[in-house]
Formats: C-alpha cells, sequence, structure tokens
C-alpha cells in the first residue's frame, strides 16, 4: 500500500477529530499535532472502522465510474446504505457497523456483480504489467547482453567449447591446459570420462547452473562428408512477428547423408575450438564434435548513464555495429550485432601502441583495465599492434569528434577498432555493469 492510500485511508478514519466530528476521542489513542490538534492514529483504529471507511470509499468510487450504467434507483440505494454505514461508524456501534457493511457489501455485489473470468482478467493484467515495466526497465535503464566472442577474454568469457579429446598439447589454447590430462595417446578434459559417456545427470545440471556449461556428442552414423554448419536459432515466428532465445547459441551440422540439429555450440565455437570444418571427412563411429560448451557471460548494460555522463577511457561499453562501413551485418537478415570492448580512446585522445603498452596523449594509459592487460601476465598478454589504425608505434592516430576507440582486452584474438576504425557516437548502447551469470569468478561488477 503506497502513501497516498494510507494518507487517504487515514483521512477516512480520522475525521472524528475535526470541527465535523466534535465528539472526544480517548487520549491514549490520540497525538497531539502541530497544526491540526489531536489526530487519531490510523494503527490504533479499530479494524471494523477500518473496514467501512474502506468499503465506503471503494463504494463511492465505483459508483462514480459507472454511474452511467447504473439506474436512479440503485445509486439511490448506494447513498442510503453508505449512509446508513457511515452513521453507525460515527455512533462507534460496532454489531450495527457490520451489518451494515455486510447490507453495503451484498448491495455492491447485486448491482456491479464480478465481471465473467475475472481470474483470468486480473492474471492477464498482471501479465501486461510485468511486460511493460519490463520493457521500460529494459529500454531505458537496464538491458541484458551476452558476451559471444572471446575479445574480451578474461575479462569477460565468451562462449568457450573444451574439446574431450586433443591429440596435440600445442592445440589446447594456454588458458584451457590446466583442465586436460596427458594419456598415452593424446589429452583428455579432465571434465568428460575418457570412456565417452557424458557426466552424471546430476553433475550436469549442477554445471549448467553455476558454469552455463552443456555438453555435446556428435558422433557419425556413416560415412560421410560436411557440407555446412548454419546457425539455429530456438523461438517461433507468426507473420510479421517472430521471438527468439536470445542467451543460447545453436547450430545444425549438414552433412550430404545426414544432419544434427540443434547442436548447443554456435558455428563459431564449432570451427574454432572443435575445428568442424565444411569439407571434413568423418568415418562411421568418428567423433565429430564432443566435450562441453561454456556460454558466454551474461551481462546487465547500463542504459541510462551515458545520457548524463561522457564516457570514460577505460569503460566497458556497449555499442551497435550499424553505419560502421568494415562490419557486415547477418548475411541472411542484414541486421547489425552489438560489440563489447574496452573504450580505449575519447575524441581528440593521441592512441598509439608498442607492444605491450597503450599510449594515450603521450603517457601510458591509464586505468584497472589497462593496466590489467599491459602487465601481460598470463592470460593477459599485454596490447598487440594494430592493423589498418595503430600499426606503427611512431605514427599516433587521433580520434575524431563523436567518435570513440574500441579494444579488446583480448588484444591479439579482438577485431576492434584497429581494424575498422572509431565508434560514431550515436551508436553507443550504454556501460558494461554487472555479469550476473554464470557464476564464475567473474560474477559481479566489471572493471
Amino acid at each position: 500500500m503506497n502513501f497516498e492510500t494510507r494518507a487517504s485511508m487515514f483521512n477516512q478514519t480520522c475525521r472524528s477529530c475535526s470541527p465535523e466530528r466534535p465528539q472526544a476521542l480517548p487520549r491514549q489513542s490520540c497525538l497531539q499535532s502541530g497544526r491540526n490538534g489531536y489526530v487519531r492514529l490510523f494503527m490504533f483504529t479499530k479494524k471494523y472502522i477500518k473496514h467501512g471507511h474502506l468499503l465506503i470509499r471503494h463504494s463511492e468510487k465505483l459508483v462514480r465510474y459507472r454511474r452511467d450504467v447504473l439506474s436512479e434507483s440503485a445509486i439511490g440505494d448506494f447513498k442510503l446504505q453508505v449512509e446508513a454505514l457511515r452513521q453507525s461508524l460515527k455512533n462507534r456501534d460496532e454489531t450495527k457497523a457490520k451489518e451494515e457493511s455486510d447490507r453495503l457489501h451484498d448491495l455492491y455485489t447485486q448491482y456491479l456483480p464480478a465481471p465473467k473470468d475475472a481470474a483470468w482478467r486480473e492474471n492477464v493484467e498482471v501479465i501486461l504489467v510485468a511486460v511493460v515495466v519490463a520493457v521500460a526497465v529494459r529500454s531505458y535503464f537496464l538491458q541484458p547482453f551476452k558476451i559471444p566472442t572471446g575479445s574480451m577474454q578474461p575479462t569477460l568469457n565468451g562462449i568457450i567449447g573444451h574439446r574431450a579429446f586433443v591429440a596435440r598439447e600445442e592445440d589446447i589454447p594456454a588458458d584451457q591446459k590446466p583442465g586436460y590430462e596427458k594419456h598415452a595417446d593424446g589429452w583428455y578434459w579432465k571434465s568428460y570420462p575418457a570412456d565417452g559417456s557424458r557426466p552424471n545427470i546430476l553433475r550436469q545440471a549442477a554445471e549448467f547452473f553455476v558454469l552455463g556449461r552443456n555438453y555435446i556428442n556428435v558422433v557419425s552414423a556413416q560415412d560421410d562428408v560436411i557440407e555446412q554448419i548454419i546457425p539455429r536459432k530456438i523461438g517461433f515466428s507468426f507473420w510479421r512477428w517472430s521471438f527468439h532465445i536470445p542467451f543460447f547459441a545453436f547450430s545444425d551440422i549438414v552433412c550430404q547423408k545426414q544432419r544434427f540439429n540443434f547442436v548447443y555450440a554456435s558455428p563459431d565455437t564449432l570451427r574454432q575450438d572443435f575445428k568442424v570444418l565444411p569439407g571434413g571427412h568423418y568415418n562411421k563411429g568418428d567423433v565429430i564434435a564432443r566435450g562441453g560448451v561454456d556460454t558466454g557471460d551474461q551481462v546487465f548494460v547500463d542504459k541510462f548513464t551515458y545520457n548524463f555522463i561522457s564516457p570514460h577511457r577505460g569503460d566497458v561499453f556497449v555499442f551497435r555495429t550499424d553505419d560502421i562501413p568494415a562490419i557486415p551485418g547477418d548475411p541472411e537478415t542484414g541486421e547489425h550485432s552489438f560489440y563489447i570492448k574496452r573504450l580505449a580512446g575519447v575524441p581528440g585522445d593521441s592512441l598509439r601502441i608498442d607492444p605491450p603498452l597503450l599510449y594515450a596523449n603521450g603517457k601510458v594509459a591509464e586505468g584497472f583495465g589497462f593496466a590489467r592487460v599491459m602487465a601481460a601476465k598470463l592470460p593477459y598478454r599485454g596490447y598487440a599492434p594494430g592493423h589498418a589504425y595503430l600499426a606503427d608505434p611512431a605514427k599516433p592516430y587521433t580520434v575524431p569528434a563523436h567518435s570513440y576507440f574500441a579494444m579488446g582486452d583480448n588484444s591479439y584474438n579482438s577485431f576492434d577498432s584497429r581494424y575498422w576504425g572509431p565508434v560514431p557516437e550515436p551508436n553507443l548502447v550504454g556501460r558494461g555493469l554487472f555479469v550476473y551469470w554464470p557464476f564464475t569468478w567473474h560474477w559481479g561488477l566489471i572493471r
């Protein structure tokens, strides 16, 4: 109950202290007010009085609301019954007040019956209000966002694939090596049993909840060749509208003779981490993809702050990729995506890279995020030279007005402003604020 409702009910039940109701109240139920004399405390008002005044207030409100559909006789009945209840409350006649309250309630249900399927209507109303609130929060304050790639690792993890078996040690990513153990025929991922069976269901459920991990096991049923790997979205479409679950990535592996649908991994993860490539030949019984896939970090993006405060160098920020010519849209829909990077330069900044250091305006870039990368302590490797931009340490680049320079913390494996240039100011979405899932050491505020 909000303050206005409380105040309205308070005033209804406390008028006995006003000139209209001069009779005195027990002193123990009143407090002295500087301007209004004695005001009865709502908490000390008897239940039947509060209930009666509440019933009167709602009855009068609904009669006003439904006056156009009520007959004059019905309106007159309401007025008489409301006055009878009000008089019994004034006289502090509890028995009479309860009787009059029941009569008013019966009158209310007689002339204003509950609509059909009232429960359904109420539930639909609650759902609609919740949807409106959620849309408003997402549009103006906080928007959930999934880290799709490893360009910000290890600050923020993208989707990570763990192969169950790797023949050569050099094929294991450096940050994943502690999770593997050596056998006579190669290296096995510790989390996946060497016999090829999946972990038990309880362990899978716990790891999905905590780590966002799912297991895949794709085995060829016959001799075959992979033709393509296509992304698969889960959701539905109706006429011009469509809805898809945005936080989980699936793929279809299409072969010449068979097809594997809804593999829990993005096409990029299958190609890069599991080495599943079009044109690959597999015999019957060969493993195409086996191991685990950790979902990318799910973050909340603060869309509110940048409306009032200019972005700062060192922020982790999200932006749209439209109006950046070097970043193509989706080949099927033409839609552009969202990127999350660290803001390396604001308008007017002079930037250069002298590995592993990043310089801003002639000085080593300051801030916790930059220092962590430039320390080059694994898994961080420092900043790598640019390509189209920041390729030569002797040639600084000045960020244009109304633009921002974006770089990934995983500099050696980040497709960022060093390739495609600055981000236009209108493309900014907001500041990366909080990792809310999975519950790894990344969980919490983003730095």
